[in-house]
């Protein structure tokens, strides 16, 4: 291997990698099959290309063609080297308006071209759902369809020339003659015309085998057509010219509703004649819960896209088909934005397949068989009833219009038996395609998981033909073996035969995969959403996942990439020390920990969790980088300073320069950042000297609002300590709305048998429920029970754990969420909900805490009681109506908000004071205390820089801009200069206004 890779750092211009991190990256696709390669190369040019090749043939060793790696039957992993297209290769080189074409390299990315066509009117006809990363290469290599074809076709259908090398080193121009062909591929398809004639089935999805027929002379012996869905085992492909199709003016999108499956596909094929755009179908199994309600009622959906010349053109299209077919109930959208919330439904679905209903994992191998359209209902059948027979469970969806369908099964591939069944059902079901004249690929091509079948479908004599094809391309076997001719048995090489069999000893509890580490892993099924690169105003513009990867561009920095390191560490056998794995933290430590992927990903991979679970592994028992002890025990510092109230002598110490360059180094923080100022008044210390202002002044307890719901407010670190003024304002605005505010309590209270009222340390008597002057709220019947020791270390305060938890300081994280659940036991016997105003915070509360603490009842308890500022105004205030701002805004999602908590509350809030626009989706980049760490803080301000810095920098003046987080606000103050508020301060400025009308010189 050595020798191997000397040699290719010799001749390549670009990367070679035979590192375990580069080989990791690619022995999986999104197949369930797993293959390790010698190593990569990122090929700068065709030169490259031809280096790697000659010097693969002069070792014989494998060479494998691989584009977004989202191919789902195994072709794009091999043993050999493989040639990754999207670092170097992935430009447009050309794009003609007047002739419709565009010369486009195999790493391009579909969307990519989709944007630098749509402003001539054009667009690259097939559209596959992994649109925003999958690659023309791949889509050549697997003659790629997507939803739009029965418009316009499969992938073969929009090719006019590639240029192709040989794994002998022949350069080809393939086009619509034999002048580019290969010697002897002639005299092959003349020699046989019979067969090539009578031996494939007549469908619009035929795309198992090789593509013969389009050689025959009356079909124009259409070279570059027949190399489509070849799958890279007759050539290397280094540049496509492409056809482009004229892109309607206006679209519509009918939604038809129908009772089952089975009516859905059964009205499918009726709907042709009407000419639509697509035909696409699925059925309720797939349809999240929180998607549900944009769908009209039924079990099943086509989605029905039409188009013309203008948007009442385009509905009326649409109308005519839903008057045309017997429908439950339907829906028309002609809303651009409305029409890409239904399509991500849709496309979705390959990721929500992956789990059945009751969480039980799903797999591909039969994902995309197609049988003529008129006979899709029939087929569903029979489909099902065999699934019925094998004991197993699959949910179909996918292109009904052209009667390709997409389904996962609940293959076992754990067990020998459950393999065993998974090749038994696989040969019963290539028999069911066959009876009904299908194919056994209709899109992502044959691979490892269906060629082996392929004699069931074309018989001995055509696999026979299709092998001495392959020999007059590629004589010495040397691309891609083992797929389409002489096949790799269908299970082998099973991705999850390497993984433990026993669960892994792990601090969460992961009860989405039953508390098995490995099974979380398994989530990342590799369709590559976290590779989306699109940017606001694009269909995937308010998505989260993954900043990392969008500001590197490094698979080691995507979810994906992440996960599959991850696997590779509890296999053993390419990452072999475990836990220590520096590739693994290498790979982990861009991760901002933002959650994105929890929601963005359609398998809900969680790579904040799984990341918090890899470092305390990691450094268990070892010293652990400076950042973890300056920023993950945050609190404790800044709980010492408080304490001490030195706050105002840190400020001046960290204003002098060779002080905080200093302060910087020790605690491993960027030396870019400025350290932000802490308060010299914590938000508590506020509380109290406003309860005893109130006191003296005859208002009762701190809590205002006269007789309304009781909310406890949770004193974050960030509020407490470094943005006090966003708890002052909450507690002006919550009061204002009626609302009765405490709290919690800061030390832990114990029972007393019985009476109305608790007696405090000091002596006085507190009321059930009523907040004591040091911020201390009781329940009736309890006493405070004072503890020195902990209240000198800071132990009395409530606490999230999040800089712990995201540092994987989970044995300190337990202490403190345990201290802190001790703590809230008097306000979980009540019904008051606990108002979280930090969008991190709530996220650790509602989702980190009952994960980490599953064998605390109490955790769940917490954390169903979390709520948000803007959740809490809705619920417990629907009556009042907050003050009419009247600015138009700008700003970010907190992407905690964004994946864990939701913003619906948010939305409703912000409309209803007059707050206008959209704020932008992305992270902000500094992430706690990520983007405070040495050496991240390049890729921090790339994050910023995505999206929430140049929508600041866009906006007019007066624009409120928003930002609930104060990580959020601190990367705005930083490298925009621009002060973000929380919406808090923003409806409590209004309110002291208005106040100030009424009541000149008062403020308060």
């Amino acid at each position: 291997m050595s020798e191997l890779e000397a040699e290719l750092r010799k001749v390549v211009r670009g990367e070679v990698g035979f590192d375990v991190t580069s080989r990791a990256l690619v022995t999986m696709d999104a197949s369930n099959y797993r293959r390790v390669p010698l190593g990569v190369v990122a090929p700068h040019d065709a030169e490259d290309v031809a280096a790697v090749l000659e010097v693969c043939r002069d070792h014989m060793v494998p060479v494998v063609a691989r584009g977004g790696g989202t191919s789902i039957a195994g072709q794009a992993t091999g043993t050999g080297v493989v040639l990754d297209f999207t670092r170097h290769m992935n430009r447009i080189v050309s794009l003609d308006p007047q002739t419709r074409t565009a010369v486009v390299q195999p790493g391009l990315v579909l969307d990519r071209l989709q944007d630098a066509a749509a402003p001539h009117g054009l667009r690259f006809g097939p559209d596959p759902s992994t649109h925003s990363r999958c690659t023309l290469g791949g889509m050549i290599g697997n003659n790629s369809c997507g939803s739009h074809s029965v418009a316009w076709g499969t992938t073969a259908d929009s090719v006019r020339e590639l240029d192709v090398i040989t794994a002998r080193g022949e350069r080809l121009r393939l086009g619509q003659e034999w002048a580019g062909a290969p010697r002897g591929l002639r005299d092959l398809v003349e020699g046989d015309l019979a067969r090539l004639r009578t031996g494939f089935p007549e469908l619009p999805r035929r795309i198992s085998g090789y593509a013969l027929d389009a050689l025959l002379p009356e079909k124009g012996a259409d070279v570059a057509r027949s190399f489509c869905g070849s799958e890279g085992t007759l050539g290397i492909l280094t540049e496509a010219t492409v056809e482009l199709v004229q892109a309607p003016r206006a679209r519509a999108l009918a939604v038809l509703a129908y009772a089952d499956e089975s009516a859905a596909a059964e009205a499918a094929a009726g709907l042709l004649p009407y000419r639509p755009l697509t035909v696409e179908g699925m059925a309720e199994d797939l349809v999240p819960e929180s998607a549900s309600a944009a769908l009209p009622r039924g079990g099943a959906w086509l989605f029905v896209e039409t188009g013309g010349e203008s948007v009442a053109e385009a509905r009326a299209r649409a109308e005519a088909i839903v008057r045309a077919a017997d429908v439950v109930d339907a829906l028309v959208v002609t809303d651009p934005t409305g029409q890409r919330a239904l399509w991500r439904i849709r496309e979705d679905a390959s990721g929500t397949a992956t789990r059945m209903p009751d969480g039980r994992e799903a797999w591909p191998g039969w994902e995309d068989c197609a049988v003529p359209p008129e006979r899709l209902g029939a087929y569903l059948r029979d489909f099902r009833a065999l699934l019925t027979a094998h004991g197993l469970r699959g949910t179909p969806y996918g292109h009904f219009g052209d009667g390709c369908i997409h389904v996962r099964i609940d293959f076992d591939l754990l067990t020998d038996a459950g393999v065993g069944r998974f090749r038994h059902f696989s040969e019963e079901l290539a028999e069911v395609v066959v009876a009904h004249g299908g194919s056994l690929s209709g899109e992502h091509g044959d691979g490892q998981a269906r060629a082996e079948l392929l004699p069931k479908m074309y018989g001995a004599e055509m696999v026979g033909l299709f092998e001495r094809a392959k020999g007059v391309w590629d004589p010495d076997d040397l691309l891609n073996p083992g797929m389409l001719v002489r096949p790799t048995p269908l299970d082998s090489n099973l991705r999850f035969s390497v993984l433990p069999r026993e669960p892994v000893d792990v601090a969460f509890g992961y009860p989405a995969d039953g508390g098995d580490f490995s099974a979380a892993v398994r989530r990342c099924v590799g369709v590559a959403k976290c590779r989306t690169t699109a940017v606001a105003g694009s269909a995937a513009g308010s998505a989260v996942m993954c900043p990392s990867f969008r500001a590197t561009g490094e698979e080691e920095h995507s979810t994906r990439g992440r996960a599959r390191l991850l696997h590779e560490m509890l296999a053993g056998e390419l990452v072999t020390d475990g836990w220590r794995s520096t590739e693994v933290r290498d790979a982990l430590d861009l991760c901002l920990s933002c959650k994105g992927c929890r929601s963005d990903c359609p398998v809900e991979v969680d790579m904040a969790t799984y990341k918090a679970e890899f470092l305390h592994h990691h450094y268990q028992g070892r010293r652990r980088p400076a950042a973890h002890y300056s920023m993950g025990r945050l609190p404790q510092w800044l709980r010492a300073v408080a304490r001490t109230r030195t706050a105002s002598l840190a400020n001046a110490l960290a204003a002098v320069g060779p002080l905080a360059r200093a302060a910087k180094r020790l605690g491993g923080i960027a030396p870019e950042r400025a350290i932000p100022r802490l308060a010299t008044r914590t938000f508590s210390q506020w509380w109290e000297r406003r309860r005893e202002k109130a006191d003296l002044g005859g208002g009762g307890g701190g809590g205002g609002g006269g007789g309304g719901d009781l909310v406890v407010l949770w004193p974050d670190t960030f509020t407490e300590h470094l943005s006090p003024s966003v708890g002052q304002a909450a507690v002006r605005v919550l009061e204002a709305a009626g609302l009765r505010v405490a709290l919690p309590p800061t030390v832990r209270l114990k029972r007393t048998p019985a009476g109305a009222g608790g007696t405090m340390g000091d002596g006085r008597t507190a009321g059930a429920g009523e907040s004591v002057g040091d911020g201390r709220t009781v329940g009736g019947g309890t006493t405070v029970a004072l503890d020195p020791v902990s209240l000198l270390r800071g132990r009395g305060r409530v606490c999230c754990g999040l800089t712990y938890i995201s540092t994987g300081q989970l044995d300190g994280a337990r202490a403190v969420l345990r201290r802190t659940l001790d703590l809230m036991e008097p306000v979980l016997e009540t019904a008051a909900p606990v108002v979280v105003l930090e969008p991190s915070c709530a996220a650790a509360l509602r989702a980190d805490l009952p994960e980490l603490l599953h064998d605390d009842p109490r955790a769940r308890l917490l954390a169903d009681r979390v709520l948000t500022f803007a959740e809490t105004l809705e619920r417990l205030a629907p009556d009042w109506t907050p003050p009419r701002v009247d600015r138009p805004t700008v700003g970010q999602t907190h992407c905690h908000q964004h994946a864990v908590l939701g913003d619906t509350a948010d939305r409703g809030l912000r409309e209803a004071a007059g707050l206008t626009g959209e704020l932008s989706g992305g992270c902000c980049g500094l992430a706690g205390n990520f983007g405070f760490e040495k050496g991240h803080f390049e890729v921090s301000v790339a994050c910023a820089e995505e999206q929430l810095l140049p929508a600041v920098r866009e906006a007019g003046e007066g624009t409120v801009v928003l930002a609930d987080g104060f990580s959020c606000r601190t990367q705005l103050e930083q490298l925009a200069g621009v002060r973000g508020r929380h919406l808090a301060e923003v409806l409590a400025e209004k309110l002291a206004e208005e106040l100030a009308e009424r009541l000149p010189g008062d403020r308060e």
